[in-house]
């Protein structure tokens, strides 16, 4: 049920003739310079971003060290998980 191999080479020489080794190479190269400035863009979003320094209000940042409340509701949850356990065996 897949592709064969010839069923691809039978389709690449029907566009082969159709728009001629030409247009593909233009359509190629027009592909491949939108690639590049999209991946540029991307880094340049990088860039900003980090200058910026904005931060999700959902989440803390990784440098911060966990405040006690969110250490006790860990251990609370760590607790909670052991006796779904025990209460299943």
């Amino acid at each position: 049920m897949g592709i064969s191999l010839w069923q691809i080479l039978i389709v690449l020489a029907i566009i082969i003739l159709l728009f001629g080794t030409s247009k593909l190479r233009n359509v190629g190269s027009d592909l491949g310079s939108a690639l590049k400035g999209f991946k540029k863009a991307m880094q340049d979003d990088d860039k900003k971003e980090g200058e910026e320094d904005k931060q999700d209000a959902d989440f803390q940042p990784l440098d911060k060290p966990v405040s006690k409340t969110d250490e006790s509701t860990t251990a609370q949850n760590a607790e909670a998980t052991k006796q779904k356990q025990a209460n299943k065996d």
